[in-house]
């Protein structure tokens, strides 16, 4: 007889023995108060993969002597909806209080999650549902107002190691053959994910019978596929750790840079993808303080492109360095949307007429062209009171401030020299 998961196996029977979210679970904290009290809420369990969502659902349906009636987003529709409302209906006319739990809820379209309006209002039953992704951007605002949002965090290696040894001590296989250096990449492996770890340990426990009885560096080499990092290409963790990325470049920390472009790769990220962030980091936060920066950003993302994987993520890293060392300066960021909303402001002010084009005798003979002063044959190449703004504009707005770092030290000296000249 073919035998269950070691993680289902391993699901805890009551809310007492869940290991990890004690800020969730601990004496005082929500949850726990809801338990103690008797009184779900509708909820939303927020959190990765194997951190406890479905079983913490079951449990507290369990701990307050309510059904739980449970729906996948990814394989149920309207139609499992409909009849959990059903179900729940049911359970009410014979005086039983009903969970209605939801796995994976952000699958669920609009139209779909709207269905458990009415009912969550009427209280037919308490929602619970549980999702890896940011329920900001993925459960919409109507339920979302109805249900209290709980983060469940990626378990630490104090609960994955206690989770493991409860494990070992199931399957009658001792903890103490297993060697440190295979703990600590075991756990390393599991990246907070209960169930990945539990998942190792069936695959290298019976292989470890075979051989030498003992899991350790060399077992785990052959045995252990690589196991990817929390890193999702469109979700939280691909832009929470992006962010990191960039704001560690921005905040000029090349070792803080180094590693979460390491993890990012380390998580299966493209990095073609962290390419095009850094050209966007070399404009945005380091600009004209360094125009250097983004041709190396540039010229790190060809080299990629040429060498590919892993010698090109070389060129990356150096790219990284350089651009979390370089001076910083945002001047020309500011600039440029002050100068958009400005004109989505003021509209289209005619061009003066001694800027305008005059390629032909009808626009010659309408003055256009007529005063302008070609500046490469003035003093210093600068035309001292020739104004460039429509002629309504009588106080033109100054949109670039240059700051007083790197190459922009060196241009805020130009500028402030060349407005002198237009002063006099």
């Amino acid at each position: 007889m073919i035998q269950p998961p070691l993680a289902e196996r391993m699901r805890p029977l009551s809310i007492d023995s869940v290991v990890g979210q004690s800020h969730l679970l601990g004496p005082g904290a929500p949850l726990r108060a809801a338990i103690d009290s008797g009184q779900l809420h509708s909820m939303i369990l927020w959190g990765p993969p194997g951190v406890g969502k479905t079983t913490i659902a079951r449990l507290l349906a369990q701990a307050c002597d309510a059904d739980l009636l449970s729906i996948s987003a990814v394989l149920g529709g309207v139609k499992e909806i409909r009849e959990a409302v059903v179900q729940a209906e049911a359970l009410r006319g014979r005086g039983q209080s009903c969970v209605v739990f939801v796995d994976e809820v952000h699958r669920f379209n609009k139209a779909q999650q709207d269905a458990f309006l009415p009912h969550v209002e009427s209280g037919l039953f308490v929602f619970i549902g549980a999702t890896t992704e940011n329920p900001g951007f993925e459960v919409n605002g109507a339920l979302l107002s109805r249900a209290a949002v709980y983060i469940l965090k990626p378990l630490q290696e104090d609960a994955l190691r206690s989770l493991a040894q409860r494990a070992l001590g199931l399957v009658g296989f001792s903890a103490q053959a297993i060697s440190e250096q295979a703990w600590v990449r075991l756990v390393a492996s599991a990246d907070g994910d209960a169930r990945r770890l539990l998942g190792a340990l069936e695959l290298l426990i019976p292989q470890a019978q075979k051989i030498s009885g003992l899991i350790d560096d060399a077992l785990l080499d052959r045995m252990l596929p690589q196991m990817m990092r929390q890193f999702d290409k469109g979700g939280d963790a691909f832009y929470d750790q992006i962010s990191a990325l960039h704001k560690s470049v921005r905040g000029s920390d090349p070792d803080a840079s180094l590693y979460w472009f390491a993890r990012m790769l380390d998580g299966g990220c493209d990095p073609r993808i962290i390419a095009r962030r850094m050209v966007r980091m070399a404009v945005e936060d380091i600009g004209l303080a360094d125009p250097r920066a983004l041709t190396m950003a540039l010229e790190s993302a060809d080299a990629y492109d040429r060498l590919g994987s892993p010698e090109g993520e070389l060129a990356l890293a150096q790219a990284v360095v350089f651009l979390a060392c370089a001076a910083k300066s945002n001047a020309v960021y500011v600039a440029f949307n002050a100068a958009r909303k400005f004109v989505q402001e003021r509209g289209s002010l005619p061009v003066p007429d001694h800027l305008r084009n005059a390629p032909t005798q009808l626009a010659k003979s309408m003055g256009h062209g007529k005063e302008y002063r070609y500046s490469h044959d003035e003093p210093d190449a600068f035309s001292s009171g020739q104004r460039y703004f429509p002629d309504a504009l009588t106080r033109p707005p100054v949109f670039y401030e240059p700051v007083d770092r790197g190459m922009e030290s060196k241009i805020a000296e130009k500028l402030a020299y060349l407005r002198g000249k237009n002063a006099n």
